[in-house]
């Protein structure tokens, strides 16, 4: 993101001209009497590294940039935004901590209208080089994390709670906060996206009970999202061919009970129409706390 006054932060417009929908297939959760859990490491002797199952659901997912009006953070739960980066090299931890943080805070204020930012971690990941299926998205042999096939929310009700503890260590600063939202902020890294798009699901047309409780176990601690059912009155949309100046923000949490959108299941699908030889899809993604006065 360039903050200088000749580039100002801007939301990118609607294109008609692009393709309206494609039909792909997404993994859903099947329904499950468990608490899902998946393993982000390799688990104990054996222990499954998922003890649900999952089924692959083809659905139209709109291409958003031909949508008659632009989508909202607060209504649909995500926004497209033309914010270029100055970052080189998303593999230099250095940079992407020092720069990209700092870029990504203005971009999630800008964004949401928050007053303050904290970004508190990100990732890079990258589509596995043999194309395998799509699935939880683990690291592979090099350390980098596969494209994540399944619909999935960072953030439940308790672990969305427990995040701001986490963040604003300061307690009596935390227990002053009236309103607070964890955005995802996602990015190309290395050219426009053809192969592995990420879509995202909109937040008006969920209900409570699509979304699953499930635990990510990482070797020293237990992580909370939510999983993602079936239901026909899900709608997706995806950004074709989202180019390294652009930035993705969807919600992953809202302390606002109602009247905002506060949860946005997404996941990578294989776009049906990808050239064989498309470069393999590498992104960031940064979450980012906001606060409301």
């Amino acid at each position: 993101m360039n903050t200088s006054a000749t580039t100002p932060l801007h939301p990118s417009p609607a294109m008609p001209q692009s393709p309206s929908t494609v039909l792909a297939a997404l993994s859903y959760l099947k329904p499950t009497s468990e608490v899902p859990c998946s393993y982000a490491y390799e688990p104990p002797p054996g222990i499954p590294w998922e003890n649900s199952e999952y089924e692959l659901q083809r659905i139209p997912i709109a291409d958003a940039r031909s949508a008659a009006h632009s989508s909202s953070i607060d209504r649909e739960g995500f926004e497209l935004w033309d914010a270029p980066t100055i970052v080189k090299d998303f593999l230099d931890e250095d940079a992407v901590r020092t720069i990209y943080y700092r870029e990504a805070s203005e971009l999630a204020l800008a964004v949401t209208g928050a007053q303050h930012a904290y970004v508190f971690d990100h990732l890079v990941r990258r589509r596995e080089p043999d194309r395998a299926a799509l699935s939880f998205g683990r690291r592979g042999a090099d350390g980098r994390a596969a494209a994540n096939g399944r619909i999935h929310n960072d953030y439940t009700e308790a672990s969305g709670r427990k995040r701001l503890d986490l963040v604003l260590t300061d307690s009596r600063a935390a227990s002053q906060v009236k309103r607070y939202a964890i955005v995802n902020v996602w990015r190309s890294i290395k050219g426009p996206v053809l192969d592995t798009p990420l879509a995202v699901c909109d937040a008006r047309t969920l209900v409570i009970s699509d979304l699953v409780r499930s635990e990510v176990r990482y070797p020293r601690r237990t992580g909370e999202i939510y999983q993602a059912v079936h239901s026909p009155l899900h709608r997706w949309s995806y950004y074709s061919e989202m180019d390294r100046h652009e930035a993705l923000v969807f919600k992953q949490y809202d302390s606002q009970i109602s009247g905002v959108a506060r949860f946005v299941p997404h996941a990578a699908f294989d776009h049906p129409d990808a050239p064989p030889d498309a470069p393999l899809r590498e992104s960031v993604e940064l979450r980012c706390l906001v606060v409301y006065e």
